[in-house]
């Protein structure tokens, strides 16, 4: 079973800051994808940044500028450095993980977090 244990929401000023923290447990071979998701109230699940092992980070039309995603990779972590925050903003914040889980099978599983609030409200 792998879990994905996310911090860092909560209550911003519009322009201020917030940094999303992501860490990835159990029992994990290699992860293939970590990223970020948020939802807002009546509307579907959108991708924030998207960060394939291997590869390039992309971010929503909407973050681009403003949001930063990393990684660290010992510590199967990612962040999200949320810079200059919009009431727009304004979601459940969703950790998403692609991973194999063994050596022996080759399979793929994905795993989300169970979200983090954050709210961005003069």
């Amino acid at each position: 079973q792998v879990q994905l244990v996310e911090s860092g929401g909560g209550l911003v000023q519009p322009g201020g800051s917030l940094r999303l923290s992501c860490a990835a447990s159990g029992r994990i071979f290699r992860v293939h994808f970590m990223g970020w998701y948020r939802q807002a109230p009546g509307k579907h699940r959108e991708l924030v940044a998207g960060m394939p092992t291997g590869g390039n980070t992309n971010y929503a039309d909407s973050v681009k500028g403003r949001f930063t995603a990393s990684r660290d990779n010992a510590k199967n972590t990612v962040y999200l450095q949320m810079n200059s925050l919009k009431p727009e903003d304004t979601a459940v914040y969703y950790c998403y993980a692609v991973v194999r889980v063994t050596s022996t099978q080759d399979v793929q599983s994905e795993y989300w977090g169970q979200g983090t609030q954050v709210t961005v409200s003069s």
